[in-house]
């Protein structure tokens, strides 16, 4: 994954500014911090002078408007990131790729160890590939997709969908069900995000996983094949409003 800073200039004249990337809310801004720190995920902090440190998020003060990244003061690459007062902190979060200005670095040493204090950013900035971002329905609307079985043409199938993209879902396929071999390709397949969301289309099956014995089944990634423009606008919409669903949930 690429952990160099985007160019937010070029960016901006591209996009008619950067309003569709940013996010500004305090609480949105620490829960998605926090995201970094519980699952300690990799940051690269990216000095001016060329220093890049790869990290994790150690502490999280909302209150004092701090944070702190792990650090080893004793690393040539600490100093020189500390000479530079601010650097670009990139990190992902499942396939979304998150920056944000990090100011007022300060190297505090303990006796547990060392680590870069920072102030607290007041923005962030979240870009994602369309093509590659993928959700997770909510289960509460049962996604279903509609298919029949491609080797077995009598067989009617209403299998789970794990997942989706602009350019795929997953499904899961119980084991007592006749496995799909890759490459085969699955016409006019309904498919039932929620209650608001059909689309159908046709599905070509790249792979098969076999989940643990526990689940039962497997997961078939598939890959759709000449979307729709209609079907394909629709999926976007879904794809977006459980974005904005999934992040408002993590701010309960």
């Amino acid at each position: 994954m690429e952990t160099l800073p985007m160019p937010l200039d070029s960016l901006a004249a591209q996009n008619g500014g950067l309003d569709e990337f940013r996010i500004t809310a305090p609480r949105e801004i620490t829960a998605m911090l926090k995201q970094f720190q519980d699952g300690n995920v990799l940051l690269n902090l990216n000095g001016s002078n060329g220093a890049m440190l790869s990290t994790t998020l150690w502490s999280l003060d909302p209150n004092r408007g701090q944070l702190s990244f792990s650090a080893d003061a004793n690393m040539p690459v600490t100093q020189r990131l500390i000479e530079c007062d601010e650097a670009v902190a990139v990190g992902y979060l499942d396939s979304i790729k998150i920056q944000f200005d990090v100011q007022g670095l300060v190297l505090v040493r303990g006796i547990g160890g060392s680590a870069i204090s920072a102030r607290l950013p007041r923005e962030l900035f979240r870009f994602q590939r369309r093509n590659s971002f993928r959700v997770r329905p909510l289960l509460r609307s049962s996604p279903l997709a509609r298919v029949r079985h491609p080797a077995i043409a009598e067989m009617q199938l209403a299998l789970r969908v794990i997942d989706v993209s602009i350019g795929g879902c997953a499904l899961f396929l119980p084991d007592d069900v006749p496995a799909i071999q890759a490459g085969m390709v699955m016409n006019q397949v309904q498919i039932d995000l929620d209650a608001d969301t059909r689309l159908v289309a046709n599905l070509r099956m790249q792979h098969a996983t076999v989940l643990n014995p526990e689940a039962r089944g497997a997961r078939l990634g598939c890959e759709f094949v000449n979307l729709a423009n209609d079907a394909e606008r629709i999926l976007q919409r879904f794809i977006d409003q459980t974005q904005k669903r999934r992040r408002l949930m993590s701010l309960d």
